[in-house]
């Protein structure tokens, strides 16, 4: 009797709240119907719960987070890229409009990608349910990220071919040498032109490696170039092995290959600072020319050189984030991770430019003559200097070992922003884990065949034609519309309190620093982007594309055109689909289109201490047409209570 009657008044408390439950439900049913989704509230308590996609890894430590991001930025421009520019855009002068784009266009991007996916927890594509009018957003960053993939292995292969010939004592392309006795005696009578042309160096990598003697041009590929192939076949299955267990296994392989290049860094620049000549190639480095201030180019170099560095607009900074937990303090990471990565880039020029300086020494020739870019620094100018030094097999063993590691880090960044997009569009493959091994399995198999038009004798008319327009006005206007869609579509001040909330203790500094950041998303880094792409289109359309004497045909400029524009359109045709997937006039669409999904705050759940973000919101899977409101939140918090 006394336990009947301890159990009636519970009874009906638990009846008011189904009751109350029930017409809450039936109100939420009427509203969802009105916005065209067809659901009956009394179907709601009897159906079973839906399931629930595979939950997301997250890094194992923080250390895997920063090591991945900063061997992701750190990578081969560090090495070829910034110490030509810097010599060739005034020397020291050149750090001015460099380390002014950094910071009002390279770390508030960078904060702003970060944030973007370690907030939303999703992939470059599925994380857009923040604002579903700019999805196109994402998969452009996908196009740029495949063009990137396609050809940043084919360095890798090249390094490969390099570090396996480097075992060979005399070095293949040294004066040592016996094949290469009477080059070395050509190039020691003369600077001529046509001696430079005949140097051991160049000989090696125009005909051993890349067989481009054998090419007419853009269109003459020529056959593949076997060994080249097999050094991009082996690549590959290294990529696929880091990577087939996600970030457990690829955040465990960086703790060798983020570190290790700084490991070489160091040991050339103290081998460098012993050597004679040394002081004269640092000097060329970093003397200043105070008049290049005024050159538009200087300034856009800067640019383009952050954009190359940090990896910004490519997918792979979000996919990262997206692994981290909830309350990470992601301004630090931002801080930590673009200034380490700039000062890399910078300490990387010592150890260059001092090996070439001993070059020219031997030589006696301007360090000028001996400087180069891109790949010619890489591959001819600083191999030669390697093979001057003592225990040259030595050293360019590591030195080519660190250009792999650097290859490998960045395009475990660029393939993880592609894996990450497809797993969160498609979370069935998550669940799967043989599934998941077979889409990146076919995957890499796939850019392995695409990359074989890139080894081809021609290929590397192909390699540079992609190179020079991949990374270009396409990703500048990915990378712009990422910042006005968030600053004024979602909301810059909903966006900086997002990042509050990810901060649980936001110490004082952190939300003075995104005062900052918030007038550069708002002004300063649109109207920079602004001004690079004006003069990207300028430079393009008066600037003729050439690969050594070769000069680019109109068809290939064009094609190239149309590759960046490929990424770039993606936001124009998936906006329009946005707005035709909603009803009303087209102001109504515009307005519904920007609205987050209901699904958008869902994603935080690794939050610590706050039950009210633990609480899933109800699912409603009508993209572009529902909303949450204050008052959902409210009521799924009271229902939540009530059945507790």
């Amino acid at each position: 009797m006394q336990g009947d009657g301890g159990d009636a008044t519970p009874a009906s408390a638990r009846g008011a709240a189904a009751a109350a439950s029930a017409a809450q439900n039936s109100a939420r049913g009427q509203t969802v119907a009105h916005n065209g989704y067809n659901s009956t509230a009394d179907s709601r308590p009897t159906s079973p719960t839906p399931p629930q996609p595979p939950a997301r890894e997250q890094w194992d430590g923080k250390y895997e987070f920063l090591l991945s991001c900063i061997g992701y930025c750190v990578g081969l421009g560090n090495v070829w890229r910034f110490p030509y520019l810097c010599y060739r855009n005034g020397g020291g002068v050149f750090l001015i409009p460099y380390f002014i784009m950094l910071f009002f266009t390279g770390v508030p991007l960078f904060l702003m990608e970060l944030s973007l996916g370690q907030y939303g927890a999703a992939g470059p594509i599925t994380v857009w349910k923040c604002c579903p009018l700019l999805k196109g957003i994402g998969i452009g960053m996908l196009c740029v990220s495949t063009l990137v993939c396609l050809y940043y292995n084919v360095i890798i292969a090249w390094t490969f071919y390099y570090l396996g010939s480097s075992f060979q004592s005399p070095l293949p392309w040294s004066c040592d040498a016996i094949g290469n006795a009477a080059l070395c005696g050509n190039t020691s009578t003369g600077n001529s032109s046509s001696a430079r042309s005949l140097s051991p160096t160049e000989i090696f990598w125009n005909e051993r490696v890349l067989g481009v003697v054998n090419s007419d041009g853009l269109h003459d590929p020529g056959p593949v170039r076997w060994p080249l192939a097999l050094c991009l076949l082996a690549a590959w299955v290294i990529i696929f092995l880091c990577m087939l267990k996600g970030i457990r296994s690829s955040g465990k392989v960086v703790y060798v290959t983020a570190t290790f290049p700084y490991f070489v860094l160091v040991v050339l620049i103290i081998r460098g600072a012993t050597l004679e000549g040394s002081l004269g190639g640092v000097a060329f480095y970093l003397t200043p020319d105070w008049g290049r201030l005024a050159n538009a180019q200087v300034w856009n170099d800067a640019a383009s050189q952050i954009f190359y560095s940090l990896g910004i607009g490519v997918g792979g900074l979000l996919s990262m984030a997206s692994y981290n937990k909830f309350d990470n303090n992601v301004i630090r990471d931002t801080l930590v991770i673009t200034i380490g990565n700039c000062s890399t880039s910078f300490f990387a020029g010592f150890a260059i430019f001092s090996i070439l300086g001993h070059m020219a020494w031997r030589k006696g020739v301007p360090v000028a003559e001996v400087a180069d870019t891109g790949p010619g620094l890489a591959f001819v100018a600083y191999p030669e200097a390697l093979a001057l030094l003592p225990g040259s097999v030595f050293w360019s063993i590591l030195f080519f070992l660190m250009l792999f590691m650097l290859g490998v880090d960045t395009l475990f960044g660029n393939m993880e922003g592609i894996t990450t997009a497809v797993l969160d569009e498609f979370p069935q493959l998550r669940g799967n884990t043989l599934h998941k091994s077979m889409f990146l399995g076919a995957l890499c198999f796939c850019f392995y065949l695409m990359g074989l038009l890139l080894v081809t004798d021609g290929g590397i008319y192909w390699f540079t034609l992609i190179d020079s327009f991949s990374t270009s006005f396409g990703l500048i206007i990915i990378t712009l519309f990422m910042c006005i869609g968030i600053s004024f579509f979602y909301g810059v001040n909903q966006f900086c309190q997002d990042i509050i909330d990810m901060i649980c203790q936001c110490p004082p500094w952190c939300s003075k620093v995104l005062l900052y950041f918030k007038a550069c998303w708002v002004f300063c880094t649109p109207f920079l982007l602004l001004f690079i792409l004006t003069y990207i289109f300028i430079e393009m359309y008066n600037t003729p594309l050439h690969y050594g004497s070769y000069v680019y045909p109109r068809w290939g400029k064009a094609l190239g055109v149309c590759m960046g524009a490929t990424c770039c359109l993606q936001i124009l045709i998936w906006a329009i689909v946005a707005i035709c997937n909603e009803t009303g006039t087209l102001k109504d669409r515009f307005q519904k289109a920007i609205r987050p999904l209901n699904s958008w705050r869902v994603n935080n759940l690794n939050s610590t201490g706050r039950v009210e973000e633990r609480v899933e919101p109800e699912r409603v899977e009508a993209p572009f047409t529902v909303t949450l409101t204050d008052t959902d939140f409210t009521g799924m918090r009271w229902e939540s209570a009530s059945y507790a």
